[in-house]
């Protein structure tokens, strides 16, 4: 570049798309959830049933039962509890509409407040919030947001809730059984399958977590060890006792 030349404009930046995993806790939450509590449950039970001398046939009835029982527990569970967390916002949502067609003063130096403590100066953040206010539904989403945490846009579905539990929780359970269920009846391989599962199914997890994949499926498998030990303990004195 010669002296005296004209420096050349900086480079423009430009926007980028970019993506974020669902933490509104919408199917994530429920088949993380669903396929662990599927996986501990019905190896903790196969332990239990087995420690306490039931037949084969016996521990795929129960299994097979408490497969079909928990996973429609599950999903009417996360369906219900999505679906309340879901009104509870509407009727946040509409008390906080109210107040600002009662109350838009107020309201609005609410919204200045809110930008301010997050660093605009104070004219700046009176200005920024009239002309947002300008917008209902903007302030609306501006104040449920700051008061309550949660975008009202952003609420995750009960039905893919239910779905997402009901399925994982069916294909955790199922694994402990598989062995039985080929014909392989022994107690050891069933709870290997199990243990199997749940390292599989925490390494899985760590995906979504800054966790290592092998510190969140040894967590996983030393939780499902410890309730199938408990279990197969409490099984075991059970069948000594009945015998």
């Amino acid at each position: 570049m010669t002296a005296g030349a004209p420096l050349p404009p900086p480079a423009a930046a430009e926007a980028h798309e970019h993506s974020h995993a669902d933490v509104s806790g919408g199917w994530l939450r429920a088949a993380v959830f669903g396929a662990m509590d599927g996986l501990v449950t019905n190896t903790a039970l196969v332990a239990g049933v087995g420690g306490g001398g039931a037949a084969p046939r016996g521990i795929v009835l129960a299994g097979v039962a408490s497969l079909v029982a928990g996973a429609v527990s599950m999903a009417l569970g996360e369906y219900t509890s999505v679906k309340t967390q879901n009104e509870q916002l509407d009727l946040e949502v509409e008390k906080e509409r109210r107040e600002l067609e009662r109350n838009p003063e107020g309201e609005l130096a609410e919204l200045t407040e809110m930008l301010r403590v997050r660093g605009v100066d104070d004219r700046l953040a009176r200005q920024v919030a009239v002309q947002l206010s300008r917008d209902p539904e903007t302030a609306l989403r501006l104040h449920v947001l700051a008061e309550l945490g949660v975008s009202p846009e952003d609420r995750p579905s009960p039905t893919v809730a239910a779905v997402s539990s009901f399925l994982t929780f069916g294909t955790g359970a199922l694994l402990p059984l598989l062995p039985y269920l080929l014909g392989v009846s022994l107690l050891w391989v069933a709870l290997l399958c199990g243990g199997l599962g749940l390292l599989t199914a925490g390494a899985i997890s760590s995906r979504f977590t800054p966790r290592p994949w092998w510190f969140a499926g040894l967590r996983q498998l030393v939780f499902g060890a410890a309730a199938a030990g408990i279990t197969y303990l409490i099984g075991s004195a059970i069948g000594v006792a009945v015998s």
